[in-house]
């Protein structure tokens, strides 16, 4: 898939917890495509001590509104430099990036979508997909705690959702891993992406259950391109970089201890 450098405006920049901020990108031009599970490498301007650029997973396309959106954790000075954008700044991003999520031919088999922390993000835009496929995706969300999941009503807009969280504040208390949902349901395919622990987690789980099931890495990304290979995972195929052959990758090519 052919990339972009573009200088998109800031359409809109939404403080949504202390942490964290939903950045909504646009230009006069339609956007290019994108999938679900593709990330995009922002440029942070006006930082001293910012070199890179900061990868970010594509959260939502708003194809009405000729929109693309980014949930920043502010996690540095970097991210928290993209955080002070105003409507009306100029934002330089390199997208599309990475291989996304598959999308399935429409089917009767049950989807679970697994999203950890910030790594819901991409389970939004996977979310929208499917339900145009004519899925009704099922996700399980988990958090901290009940003011750090977000865009609760977004994600039910395109199926049923379930939460955990790790101080019980809201849904049941613990890990995605640990609610009933997994021990009452058969699904026919699973998509995650989280902590590394996570997902080791649910590729177990899949693995025993003998379902399909894909994940996105989230390993240090500094190009975008595979040049720094920063981002480097051991395979059943060899070393890859994570930015371009993933990140999101089959459970099978991967080998994590499951």
């Amino acid at each position: 898939m052919k990339k972009y450098i573009l200088d998109l405006t800031v359409a809109e920049n939404i403080r949504l917890h202390a942490n964290y901020v939903l950045l909504k990108l646009t230009q006069a031009a339609p956007l290019p495509e994108m999938l679900p599970g593709q990330f995009a490498e922002v440029r942070v301007d006006d930082s001293p001590t910012t070199f890179l650029r900061r990868p970010i997973s594509i959260n939502y396309v708003d194809r009405e509104l000729n929109e693309v959106w980014f949930l920043i954790q502010l996690v540095g000075d970097g991210t928290r430099k993209l955080a002070t954008l105003q409507k009306g700044n100029t934002v330089n991003v390199i997208l599309p990036l990475g291989n996304g999520f598959s999308i399935p031919e429409p089917s009767d088999k049950k989807i679970l979508l697994i999203g950890g922390g910030v790594g819901t993000a991409p389970m939004l835009y996977l979310g929208k997909e499917l339900f145009k496929k004519g899925y009704k995706p099922v996700f399980l969300l988990g958090a901290r705690s009940k003011s750090d999941l977000l865009l609760l009503e977004w994600f039910k807009s395109f199926g049923e959702v379930f939460v955990t969280t790790e101080d019980g504040s809201m849904g049941e208390k613990g890990y995605v891993t640990q609610h009933t949902l997994l021990r009452e349901n058969q699904f026919g395919m699973i998509y995650a992406c989280g902590p590394k622990p996570m997902m080791v987690a649910v590729a177990k789980y899949a693995k025993e259950k003998d379902i399909s099931c894909e994940v996105s890495l989230e390993n240090t990304m500094a190009c975008g391109i595979g040049a720094c290979l920063c981002c480097v995972e051991k395979t059943n195929e060899g070393h890859v970089c994570v930015c371009k052959e993933g990140p999101v990758f089959n459970i099978k090519k991967l080998l994590w201890q499951v």
